[in-house]
């Protein structure tokens, strides 16, 4: 993390703030593999597979896989994972395409003054567009030490000025909602992002890059940061869901 300080034209200080993480927090759940058990039998036993949320989950995991492996899944719906996100706001306008069971809260600008904090390309962050790529299916390569160097400052050059620009006009009174208008894509914003098993699946699948899915997927690095801490906590809270997702080729059910 870099750290620069800055002065409006009101005289005031603003410590601004770069850094290359995402970072995802799981602040709430209700996720357990017996959710999915106990949905699957309530068919066959009605209220009865109420008893199914008590047991151990493992005598049953040769229902999960059969659910996975066959794409039954709606009882894969019946829990939730609360996400707290830390992130650019680049990396929210490709989250925001996952839709079914997915739920947002994102902070605003209109209503708060945004942080001078700004997301930069890490080290291991390819950089450049390897010639012939094609839309879906883009290949990057690192790029030189030099040329990552010269991105990062001409990225930080800009975020100082465009940030004490922002607060220069906050300080002539224009609304917060105006005033942002010309701060970049990659200063930070928090959201909380809510969603079930079946939909975190379907997120996987698209934002995490594996030579092994059935339909491997090509997402932008910094989305599959966010992606592959989420998977982390998934495969934590629900082991056996999880295990059922790799095994059969991490493809959503």
């Amino acid at each position: 993390m870099t750290v620069l300080t800055a002065t409006d034209r009101s005289g005031t200080d603003h410590a601004i703030t770069f850094r290359s993480d995402i970072d995802v927090t799981l602040m709430d759940s209700m996720a357990t593999d017996a959710s999915v058990i106990a949905a699957a039998r309530v068919s066959t036993q009605g209220a009865d597979s109420a008893e199914f949320w008590d047991m151990d989950p493992a005598e049953s995991k040769g229902l999960i896989k059969f659910l996975a492996r066959n794409r039954h899944g709606t009882p894969f719906e019946h829990n939730s994972f609360v996400f707290r996100v830390t992130a650019p706001i680049f990396v929210y306008r490709e989250w925001h395409r996952h839709r079914v069971g997915w739920s947002y809260n994102e902070e605003s600008g209109r209503y708060k003054t945004l942080e001078p904090a700004f997301y930069l390309p890490g080290t291991d962050r390819k950089l450049i567009e390897k010639p012939g790529s094609k839309p879906g299916n883009y290949e990057y390569v690192p790029g030189t030490a030099a040329q990552h160097d010269w991105l990062v400052q001409d990225m930080m050059e800009d975020c100082v000025n465009l940030y004490t620009r922002y607060q220069d006009r906050l300080w002539r009174g224009y609304a917060k909602e105006v005033a942002r208008m010309t701060l970049p894509v990659n200063i930070y914003s928090s959201m909380y992002a809510t969603c079930n098993a079946r939909s975190l699946m379907a997120f996987l699948s698209l934002r995490t890059e594996r030579d092994d899915a059935v339909f491997p997927s090509k997402p932008m690095r910094e989305i599959a940061m966010a992606s592959e801490e989420m998977e982390r906590i998934f495969a934590e809270t629900m082991p056996i869901t999880w295990a059922a997702f790799e095994e059969f080729g991490r493809v959503g059910p």
